[in-house]
């Protein structure tokens, strides 16, 4: 196991984790951080445990916004559409003159 290190609102917090994953809770850790300071104005300022209670919320709806969308590059443009469409009905169209059905 490795010890890593991480520091959330200047309060450091020591975490383990699989050797070779020390990068990777490293950068887990700064997305927290980064949203430190917005989560301590929206706790009022209390405490830690509610900050981090925010910190979580923010990262749970920016997780359910990604899901919702759909991936760059997933949508079909209309122009890629007709092109495909007009390929299969080139390919049908020659399996047709050969003497065979669209179901042959």
């Amino acid at each position: 196991m490795a010890e890593v290190t991480i520091t959330i609102g200047d309060r450091p917090h020591t975490v383990y984790c699989q050797e070779g994953g020390e990068a990777r809770v490293r950068l887990l850790g700064q997305m927290l951080d980064q949203r430190w300071p917005a989560a301590m104005r929206a706790s009022g300022g209390h405490n830690g445990e509610r900050a981090l209670l925010f910190v979580a919320l923010m990262l749970a709806d920016a997780l359910e916004e990604a899901e919702r969308r759909p991936p760059a590059g997933a949508a079909v443009s209309e122009a890629a559409l007709t092109r495909i469409a007009e390929r299969l009905e080139g390919l049908a169209d020659a399996l047709d003159s050969e003497g065979r059905g669209p179901l042959e």
